[in-house]
């Protein structure tokens, strides 16, 4: 199954909703395209739902790795939300979990990000 992504908006936060397998090759880098394009954007709060993948390979867990590096040279955050089984075990294994924000709930997760200065003032 190809990997297919979607995103929306909720309360100043871009959710990127995934689905199928995040492996080497177009997968990936469609990935990568993507989290580049929101940030040339302006989009620096980014929500990756991984609910829907089915797998993820060393490729496809490094390019979520070079996601989170080139959001945070922006001054931006990327956090991860409904792994699954299988992804939440690879995320163990390679200690992965350490770096990423990861929650099950996607309303905590999106006022995790915090208000925009804009809001807070």
């Amino acid at each position: 199954m190809d990997m297919t992504t979607s995103t929306r908006q909720a309360g100043g936060v871009t959710i990127v909703d995934i689905s199928g397998r995040i492996v080497l090759g177009e997968e990936s880098a469609a990935l990568r395209e993507l989290v580049c394009d929101l940030l040339s954007k302006g989009h620096k709060k980014i929500l990756l739902n991984l609910g829907d993948v089915t797998y993820i390979d060393s490729a496809g867990l490094g390019h979520l790795v070079s996601a989170f590096t080139s959001v945070r040279r922006q001054d931006g955050e990327l956090k991860l939300l409904n792994l699954t089984n299988k992804v939440h075990d690879v995320m163990q294994i390679t200690r992965l979990y350490t770096v990423f924000d990861i929650t099950d709930d996607e309303a905590a997760a999106v006022k995790s990000f915090g208000p925009s200065a804009a809001a807070a003032r």
